[in-house]
């Protein structure tokens, strides 16, 4: 790895480079061992760098969010994770409707420039604990709304090291797809296009949703949202519940009492206690149930 970390300064900022980062710091889970290399490239440029350089080296890579829906193993990642955070821009043209948004930027940040610029149709992301590069990759929703509705535009790395200007059908969107990940695109940034609203109305109702998740959602604890897919047909937390399992704990991860489509991380889990406990979750649902549970939470390293 020494020679591989000289390659990588090389193509990438030395200040924008790390070693051994642990992903506890990193995750909304809190949990998770060292990455070998942890990057923040500060462009396109440099993030195609790095990209190539790891695809030379045959380096395993993960693009990094927020790291809202994602579990990393307690044995760390032997390769190179890159983080979005610098894709940071954020700005609203008030009289187009368009807002313009890094990758790396938080949902809850587009969600107060919208409002800020008095543009509606964001309300419903406000509260997803994500960034927009994960929200596009996976076409993520709430509230009977998904990213797909309200995006123009997205603006992509591909393999090759070209940015390409994709439109909102080009992206081939379903229930939290796309064609980002299967063609290995990293989102750079994306247009949403709003509509002009009541600022007052659109915070109101931003307070209301937001009200709605402390009250239904486990939101004082480590997670990653919504653990499991929505099966066709049922609700993942409904199932949850009625295989008895509200509450239910292997070590320091816990079934939330507040809302079973949670898991949690109630004290000071590890990300085996995580694995453990939604293994048994899938396995005493389809017994009750019958339905076959699908992680929504990404796994990535050792366990």
């Amino acid at each position: 790895m020494t020679g591989f970390y000289e390659k990588l300064v090389n193509a990438a900022d030395k200040d924008h480079v790390k070693q051994n980062e642990s992903m506890g710091k990193h995750t909304t889970f809190r949990v998770g061992g060292p990455a070998a290399c942890f990057v923040t490239p500060s462009d396109g440029k440099e993030l195609a760098a790095v990209i190539a350089l790891c695809r030379q080296e045959n380096m395993p890579y993960f693009i990094l969010g927020n790291g809202s829906n994602l579990l990393v193993g307690d044995k760390g990642f032997d390769g190179v994770i890159i983080s979005m955070a610098d894709f940071s821009v954020c700005q609203a043209d008030e009289k187009t409707g368009i807002l313009r948004a890094g990758a790396g930027v938080l949902l809850s940040k587009i969600s107060h420039e919208a409002c800020r610029a008095c543009l509606t149709g964001f309300e419903f992301a406000g509260g997803i604990p994500g960034t927009l590069g994960g929200a596009v990759a996976m076409n993520a929703g709430a509230y009977g709304h998904e990213i797909g509705e309200v995006l123009r535009s997205v603006r992509v790395l591909a393999p090759s090291g070209e940015e390409l200007e994709l439109s909102v059908n080009d992206l081939e969107l379903g229930y939290r797809k796309s064609c980002i990940i299967p063609r290995e695109y990293v989102v750079l940034e994306a247009d949403i296009c709003l509509e002009t609203g009541d600022q007052e109305a659109i915070r109101s109702r931003m307070e209301d949703l937001a009200s709605r998740r402390r009250e239904k959602q486990p939101l004082e604890y480590p997670s990653a949202g919504s653990t499991f897919k929505r099966p066709e047909g049922y609700f993942a937390g409904k199932l949850i519940e009625e295989a008895g399992l509200r509450g239910f704990s292997l070590g320091g991860a816990q079934v939330s009492e507040k809302h079973c489509g949670f898991v949690i991380n109630k004290n000071e889990a590890t990300a085996a206690d995580v694995i453990a406990l939604c293994g048994e979750v899938k396995k005493r649902v389809f017994e009750n149930s019958g339905v076959k549970l699908e992680m929504e939470v990404k796994t990535l390293g050792k366990f």
